[in-house]
């Protein structure tokens, strides 16, 4: 096997591959022992025709697409490892010379990295943060709290209220006809949190425990059982229990029962410290993708469509893997969405030309700044890993150790991104008020133990469904 290499305009190369008469000849043979299980030979039981034989009476064209793709899969790969082009899309392969005897010869065309022209990518202008923390954002998640750690109690002297949590007994009629998933028993209802349809919790309000009254409903058009869609029913119903949420005030006592404080000022002065972290490094997040951002935009890069349409089918492939692992198929989202494959790939062109442009400017600006990443950082970047996974990190280095190279590419683009994010400068003025990403989020592993604080009842707290 031997190979060429043509550079071509627009950061496109061709590659033209010459396998030998002997290597087609075997590739040949190795299609003949996949097919003559499936050919049929008067006189001659199924995969006992000679290959000769088949030949003569279909023409070796019959072998030859297994040929081809058995040299090409061989042969391409290690092509495109040796000839030292940046490949940056996958092959678009033609068959030049195929004959039973002859040289093979094919043509791989390919897009390579383009070359790369930084612009501005030191002291860039962005937009100004708030990292302030209000007042109120600190009483929310005091509410929060207050909130989480509420007591579920016993109601047995009231009628049923919005927000209470009911057991309920239920059996569904239409015509006067009970109908099939329309019945249950100590089914558990949060009045207001619209499990059921329209106007059916609403009712619920009102009534007593034991007390047996009607729901009269009508089911949503667009209702899931297409038997019951548009149908008045009527809901036999009794109320088996009440229960109610009461919040307690904060006070330094309930401040030391979910946090590690004594006293409530202490406990709120933990949370705006949290916040502010959350805010500051939500902040800089920010800075260091706008001003990323803008670094990739001042530089002149001119892609390659090949280029494009890979990074458009990795995307593609990404977005599949997510929903296998909710436990979608890809058609299935075509289905709810109403895409079709080609039109859901073409809607992701400008964000795989942003994609392909920001990593190519950090990779010139990694080159330029002579970034590298060493052992030290990848032995960190493992740690970093295992505590996100929870797992030991000699079983991360397991996983991962045979892909240490492109970590550390990752690594030093990273670096990049840093150096552009550090040299930035809060400029801009924000255009509205931005909330900060998350803040909610980004705290609730603060205060601590609030989540886990012991009930001074003995009532077990109910979920409602």
């Amino acid at each position: 096997m031997s190979y060429t290499v043509e550079n071509l305009e627009k950061s496109m190369a061709k590659l033209t591959i010459e396998c030998t008469a002997e290597e087609f000849d075997q590739a040949v043979e190795k299609a003949y022992q996949k097919q003559k299980n499936k050919i049929n030979i008067p006189g001659f039981r199924k995969g006992k025709a000679p290959k000769k034989l088949i030949i003569k009476e279909y023409g070796a064209e019959i072998f030859y697409d297994d040929a081809a793709n058995e040299l090409i899969n061989k042969t391409y790969p290690e092509v495109a490892t040796e000839c030292g082009l940046a490949i940056v899309s996958r092959p678009e392969i033609a068959v030049t010379e195929i004959k039973l005897g002859e040289k093979f010869v094919y043509t791989a065309t390919v897009a390579v990295k383009p070359e790369v022209t930084l612009g501005e990518y030191k002291g860039l202008e962005v937009t100004k943060q708030d990292r302030s923390v209000s007042d109120e954002e600190v009483e929310a998640e005091v509410n929060k709290a207050l909130e989480q750690n509420a007591k579920i109690v016993d109601v047995t002297d009231r009628a049923v209220e919005a927000g209470d949590m009911t057991k309920i007994d239920f059996e569904g009629f239409v015509d006067g006809v009970a109908f099939a998933g329309g019945k249950g028993t100590d089914y558990d209802l949060t009045i207001g949190s619209g499990a059921f349809i329209p106007g059916f919790e609403d009712q619920i309000i009102g009534k007593n425990i034991g007390e047996d009254f009607d729901v009269n409903v009508t089911f949503p058009e667009n209702y899931q059982a297409a038997e019951l869609a548009g149908k008045p029913a009527v809901f036999k119903c009794k109320v088996n229990s009440i229960k109610k949420k009461v919040i307690e005030e904060a006070t330094d006592e309930f401040a030391s029962e979910v946090s590690e404080f004594d006293t409530l000022a202490e406990y709120k002065a933990d949370i705006r410290k949290n916040l502010e972290e959350s805010k500051d490094k939500a902040a800089k997040e920010t800075i260091k993708n706008e001003a990323v951002e803008i670094a990739a935009a001042n530089a002149t890069i001119e892609l390659p469509a090949p280029m494009i349409e890979t990074e458009k089918q990795n995307m593609a492939e990404e977005f599949a893997q997510r929903l296998q692992a909710q436990g979608l198929q890809l058609e299935q989202y075509f289905q709810f969405s109403g895409l079709t494959y080609d039109k859901f790939v073409a809607q992701m062109e400008p964000q795989a030309i942003s994609r392909i442009r920001t990593r190519l400017t950090l990779e010139k600006i990694a080159e330029v700044e002579k970034l590298e990443a060493s052992d030290e950082d990848l032995d960190k970047e493992f740690e970093e890993m295992a505590k996100a996974y929870q797992m030991e990190v000699q079983k991360v280095k397991d996983i991962l150790g045979s892909q240490a190279e492109d970590i550390k590419k990752d690594l030093v683009v990273r670096k990049a991104a840093d150096i552009i994010a550090e040299s930035a400068k809060e400029t801009k003025e924000m255009k509205s008020t931005v909330s900060p990403a998350s803040a909610e989020e980004k705290t609730e592993e603060k205060p601590k133990k609030r989540t886990t604080r012991k009930k001074k009842t003995e009532e077990t707290s109910e979920s409602a469904e």
